[in-house]
């Protein structure tokens, strides 16, 4: 066992909510670090994986998280009236495997208040432009000039933008508008399915069950619809009336959910990026999450990979008695998975969100029959679960 350290975790989000739990309860001190005024959540809804699960059952809180988010068994997704899209977790050969869609605040507000429970320091209002080496510690560096240290460690967890690497990705030129709505009780969607429908490669909409949102017990919905980063002044100009005719014209049974939008500002614009670090380490310091590796959501992967991560680094400590031959191997015990993951968006991303005609109609009218068929129907649930490459058994976890 590691000798305890000094720790540092930038960013509360879900994999730095996770990994500083983890660390402290391996008697670590840890400290977090985050921007705002009080530790909050940014976006909608996400889709926890079989894999994202087995580190949150691993930290007592699966439980907790299954219990207010929505249980998903299936993805589904039209063009027109063809079927190109239908996943199933059943084709995994076990009932224990599914999905769970999940609002961001409500993962949150469950990794958050273990943190709280556990007595962990949570220093906000704190934006790190910088972390530095000096004596073989780290310091964490703030607007205004202020420091933090010295660190045995520092884990970055401040996601794709992170100050503290090189920016070393491109900006993806698809992203999506995104809204918490009610769920529609008498609607024509599936409360476990995600539902998608596409137009070409350049717009995808898409209906996901979310379960419930801290101070509420009514079920949420997250309604997405992809767009152009480049095309989204010209959508704010056209008027929300124009978008809510043209959803409607794709979709005519998403009307209970765009009558509950009535302003723009309930629709916010998430802008995606595609980076994976060569080097996600250096001395006291590991990226991870979408600090190290971040991709367009397509495969829904995000959060998962971050929760994996954070396993894999107390795994490492645990096993290793220096810290950096423990990052190192953290990284070697992720390296894969992520390589594996990363290409596996790249590939399919341009399917489902790009300006091709080529690809929708290959997608349509070849591989959406195809993928019905045994082996594709396995191996696409394995995908989107993120199980492909065995990412559990290294790191002693079991779905």
């Amino acid at each position: 066992m590691m000798r305890a350290l000094d720790i540092a975790v930038a960013g509360c989000g879900p994999g730095g909510l996770a990994a500083a739990l983890l660390l402290h309860r391996d008697g670590h001190r840890v400290t977090m670090f985050e921007r705002f005024d009080a530790p909050r959540p940014i976006g909608s809804g996400l889709m926890l994986q079989p894999t994202g699960l087995a580190v949150l059952h691993r930290l007592g809180l699966r439980d907790a998280a299954v219990g207010c988010g929505a249980r998903i068994d299936r993805l589904v997704g039209q063009a027109g009236m063809r079927t190109v899209l239908d996943v199933r977790y059943a084709a995994l050969g076990s009932g224990a495997h599914f999905g769970v869609g999940i609002h961001r605040a409500a993962l949150f507000g469950v990794l958050h208040e273990a943190v709280g429970a556990a007595g962990i320091t949570v220093e906000t209002s704190r934006t790190i432009t910088a972390s530095t080496e000096r004596g073989g510690k780290r310091w964490l560096g703030f607007e205004g000039g202020a420091e933090a240290g010295p660190f045995d460690l520092v884990v970055d967890m401040l996601g794709s933008r992170t100050p503290l690497t090189a920016d070393t990705g491109r900006d993806l030129a698809y992203g999506a508008l995104w809204a918490t709505l009610d769920w529609p009780e008498d609607g024509p969607f599936d409360v476990h399915a995600l539902q998608q429908r596409y137009r070409a490669a350049s717009v995808m909409a898409g209906v996901l069950p979310v379960g419930t949102v801290p101070g509420s017990g009514a079920a949420k919905a997250a309604f997405f619809w992809s767009l152009r980063a480049d095309r989204l002044a010209g959508w704010r100009t056209a008027g929300l009336e124009a978008w809510k005719a043209d959803a409607a014209a794709l979709w005519p049974e998403t009307a209970p959910l765009l009558a509950q939008i009535g302003d723009a500002g309930q629709l916010t614009f998430a802008r995606y990026a595609h980076c994976t670090l060569a080097r996600p380490a250096a001395r006291g310091l590991i990226h991870l999450g979408d600090a190290w590796h971040s991709a367009s959501p397509q495969l829904g992967q995000g959060a998962n990979m971050a929760l994996l991560d954070a396993w894999a680094l107390a795994l490492a400590l645990r096993r290793e008695g220096d810290p950096d031959a423990a990052i190192m191997r953290a990284v070697a015990l992720r390296r894969r998975h992520v390589r594996l993951y990363q290409w596996l968006t790249a590939l399919f991303t341009p399917v489902y969100q790009s300006d091709s005609r080529v690809l929708p109609f290959v997608r349509d009218r070849l591989v959406g029959p195809l993928s019905k068929l045994w082996p594709a129907t396995r191996i696409q649930a394995a995908m989107v679960g993120g199980l492909v490459g065995n990412p559990l058994g290294p790191l002693e976890l079991a779905a």
